[in-house]
């Protein structure tokens, strides 16, 4: 059976989309999650959202518990996780309010745990990792968002940065020589961590700023940020249900 979960970011941490909505606690052994689960239907769908930094937007990148949220979703029968984020852009095409449906990561984290093996003491456990979102979710979102007539880029590598500060110049230009497309500080580990959990997973990305490398314009602010998701969170919310709709059909 059919249960959704979505990973809610800046701005879309508890979008109003859910019929009969309740919550549920779960905790896990690695845990409470961020947030409480808010369940409900979408187009007669089990949909279980998690504020990704919490509902009150307390918890800092670093802070928040991956394994548990992961864990948690997990324990609730999720069979497919849908994440959402704001992002910086690295590329001059993806401009402000525009969505990218992730295909690749760079971790360049430090302080998060990114694997539910604390050790091998069980068995050896090497993930693999070449293509960690789901492709059939992937094509879902971007066909979807061509046919809300949104303005998508149908793939795109994020760099995840541990925060909670934004990046120098000159890290962001080096980020940009990776061949990273978007930055944000959330994906890693979430995605890895789920692709560990043998749970589908896919992100749309929402490009709010040019990060700080394109010396042209003012380095990036968090108001700058929340102002940009604010105005779009509607597509993406859109998009949301358009998914879960396909999905189901």
């Amino acid at each position: 059976m059919l249960k959704i979960g979505i990973i809610g970011g800046s701005g879309l941490d508890d979008p109003d989309i859910l019929k009969n909505s309740n919550e549920v606690d779960i905790t896990t052994k690695y845990g409470n999650p961020s947030s409480p689960l808010l369940t409900g239907r979408i187009n007669d769908v089990e949909i279980f959202i998690l504020a990704r930094h919490g509902r009150n937007h307390q918890l800092s990148p670093t802070q928040v518990n991956n394994r548990a949220n992961i864990k948690a979703l997990q324990q609730a029968g999720v069979t497919h996780i849908l994440a959402t984020t704001a992002c910086g852009s690295l590329r001059n095409e993806i401009d402000r309010g525009h969505l990218v449906i992730l295909d690749q990561f760079i971790d360049f984290t430090r302080f998060r745990k990114n694997t539910f093996a604390d050790s091998f003491e069980n068995g050896m456990v090497h993930p693999g990792m070449a293509h960690p979102f789901d492709e059939n979710l992937r094509k879902q979102l971007f066909e979807s968002a061509k046919k809300l007539d949104l303005r998508v880029h149908d793939k795109g590598c994020v760099v995840t940065i541990e925060g909670p500060r934004f990046s120098t110049v000159a890290e962001s230009k080096m980020f940009r020589n990776w061949g990273a497309d978007v930055i944000n500080m959330s994906t890693a580990p979430e995605a890895m961590l789920a692709n560990e959990a043998s749970i589908p997973y896919a992100a749309v990305a929402m490009s709010t700023d040019y990060d700080c490398w394109k010396e042209d314009e003012a380095p990036v602010t968090w108001e700058e940020i929340l102002a940009v998701f604010d105005k779009n969170a509607h597509n993406v919310i859109k998009l949301l249900v358009n998914v879960i709709k396909e999905l189901k059909e």
